[in-house]
């Protein structure tokens, strides 16, 4: 039912949201001025805060429609839309409190604009996420699906059947897939059967008109088949099937995708950093918060480590050394000297080893407790590193790791941390480079400031003494 209703379906879903909006700004009149809250100048007229529905409604609509909240969501994320819904509510907030500022013949109670505020972003962010939900449940049970059609019979048209088979609360149902050569009899894709060749599109969609239904062509072609991409966008031009284009992006280091478009023309992005916007403000401030407290506090252990390294070794007290970090960029990076003066003039650069001839009776301490990187909480207030990320490694090393290892590179899309995913999962010291560069992709990955936490947690319980410390 709602297949063919879809349109009534959507000018619903825009009443309802406008009869939310108008419902918490009346709402927000009566809290202001007949509950709790005190009027020392009286209650204004019900008239005058009617009146402004005459420009909040019109106004939302606006915003609703250019947010695209009223497009198929099918495939979409209840948090990305609850997001655009608070970001609507507050652009239309700050707009109407600009009228307001030009309208100087009536002044509007602040509490009555914030409470309109809270109100309209819970109850209409509410509402759509108690709808979608209950669209998921009824899409679990059989209704309100669509059907594909994959265009595509190798790991790329597997991976797509996968996602479609393990989300059934989307509501696609995959009917066929078609491969570059006719298909043997029988052959199926993750139980999904292989229906034609590509050059048989045109046809299945006839079939389809005549009984079983198709609303989707996802085209899913290998890289090898991208050749005949043309003849199949040609044979769907006159075709009014949504069609939707996976790209071949299997075998490439990728971090965070994303799609923009530049004067029309539609850009993919495959190595995205996470930290963009008030992702890296949120972790900017975190650092500086967090780094400044623990300075602060740990600031008589290091006047301790700084005198006992000056007594029991001589100057310097620090050592500064070149490591890479965010975006390739070379930084100096301070530690408490650990080594004999000129431990490398001998050997050249070389990783510590265990039970290292080279450390002092004081630096071998510091190393196996990690104390020598507490200066690097500078380096951090700096803004040359954060508190967590991969950790920084020299330039000498790195352009041998880089010929060595297929994506090394990519861990230099964020900055360097005092502490990271792959130390507190036990891949430092002299450990394994692939398993660390692959623990600090997944921090790139799937960063969160909740992932960060955890991260100085389980540094604090075992990151700081484990075995790949010396």
């Amino acid at each position: 039912m709602l297949y063919r209703h879809s349109e009534v379906f959507r000018t619903s879903l825009l009443l309802a949201d406008l009869g939310l909006v108008a419902a918490s700004w009346l709402a927000a009149y009566y809290i202001r001025f007949y509950t709790v809250f005190e009027s020392p100048l009286g209650i204004p007229e019900f008239d005058a805060y009617l009146t402004p529905l005459a420009v909040i409604l019109p106004l939302w609509l606006f915003m609703f429609r250019s947010r695209g909240l009223y497009e198929p969501q099918r495939t979409g994320s209840i948090w990305s839309e609850t997001g655009r819904v608070i970001t609507v509510t507050a652009f239309g907030v700050t707009a109407l409190v600009a009228l307001t500022f030009f309208y100087r013949s009536y002044f509007y109670s602040r509490g009555v604009v914030m409470i309109f505020f809270a109100l309209a972003a819970v109850s209409v962010a509410g509402f759509r996420i108690c709808g979608r939900l209950a669209l998921r449940a009824l899409r679990r049970r059989g209704f309100n699906l669509r059907y594909a059609i994959v265009v595509g019979a190798g790991q790329l048209a597997e991976e797509v059947i996968e996602r479609f088979h393990g989300h059934p609360e989307v509501g696609i149902r995959v009917r066929g897939a078609l491969s570059g050569s006719a298909p043997a009899g029988g052959r199926e894709i993750r139980g999904v059967p292989v229906v034609g060749d590509y050059g048989q599109l045109r046809e299945i969609l006839a079939q389809s008109r005549r009984g079983d239904r198709v609303d989707q062509v996802v085209l899913a072609l290998p890289r090898d088949d991208g050749h005949h991409l043309e003849k199949v966008l040609a044979d769907l031009d006159d075709e009014v099937v949504t069609v939707r284009l996976v790209p071949d992006l299997l075998h490439i280091n990728t971090l965070r995708s994303s799609v923009e478009e530049f004067d029309g023309l539609a850009m993919i992005s495959l190595r995205d950093s996470p930290l963009v916007g008030w992702a890296a403000v949120a972790k900017r401030s975190f650092d500086v918060l967090v780094a400044g407290t623990i300075l602060v506090l740990a600031s008589p252990v290091m006047l301790g480590i700084a005198l006992a390294t000056r007594f029991s070794a001589g100057k310097p007290i620090f050592f500064v050394q070149q490591r890479m970090g965010l975006d390739g960029r070379v930084f100096r990076m301070v530690k408490f000297r650990t080594m004999i003066p000129g431990a490398e003039s001998a050997t050249g650069p070389v990783w510590t080893a265990p039970s290292d001839p080279r450390c002092t009776r004081v630096g071998a301490l510091l190393r196996r407790r990690s104390l020598d990187e507490l200066p690097q909480l500078w380096n951090v207030l700096r803004g040359d590193m954060s508190l967590v990320g991969p950790r920084p490694e020299r330039p000498v090393f790195i352009e041998r790791f880089r010929a060595e290892i297929p994506g090394y590179m990519l861990r230099h899309k964020v900055k360097a941390g005092l502490t990271g995913w792959a130390q507190v999962c036990g891949w430092r010291g002299n450990t394994s480079l692939h398993e660390r560069i692959e623990h600090d992709i997944y921090y790139i990955q799937n960063w969160s400031l909740g992932l960060d936490v955890r991260i100085l947690l389980l540094t604090l319980w075992r990151g700081w003494k484990g075995p790949g410390a010396y």
